[in-house]
């Protein structure tokens, strides 16, 4: 069984010590990124897309947290909506997950990297009637 990495984050350990999990910080980036107008899904794979039709909600699907000696590297994948300006887009999706990982860790990230994997076209009403 391979170890798991954990990120110490307490420097005063006269009380013990404080370690988040790398899942932690891509639940946090996953919901960030949701949050951004404009984003219509995260990128995940076949696995979580079934268990997703079962009810639970995977929130740190479409984000790779990369732990190295120099730091945080975060790769978020998302699809986007249609018409949406996706640079400005990226660039408040990496502001968010930023801003959310400092309130809620207190941890500096080296580098985001938004990957845009897809468009999500918006189905007119006529073409929903029509398919129906």
């Amino acid at each position: 069984m391979s170890e798991q990495r954990l990120l110490n984050v307490s420097s005063d350990s006269s009380l013990g010590n404080v370690e988040i999990a790398p899942e932690v910080i891509e639940v946090i980036a996953g919901i960030a990124a949701s949050e951004v107008a404009g984003v219509a899904s995260m990128r995940g794979n076949f696995a979580s897309g079934v268990v997703e039709r079962l009810g639970k909600k995977n929130h740190g699907k479409g984000v790779k947290v990369e732990l190295e000696d120099d730091g945080i590297s975060i790769d978020v994948f998302v699809v986007m909506d249609y018409g949406i300006a996706i640079p400005a887009a990226a660039q408040k999706i990496q502001d968010n997950i930023r801003q959310a990982l400092i309130n809620m860790t207190a941890l500096e990230i080296n580098e985001i990297n938004i990957h845009v994997v897809g468009v999500q076209m918006e189905l007119k009403e006529d073409e929903v009637v029509e398919e129906q």
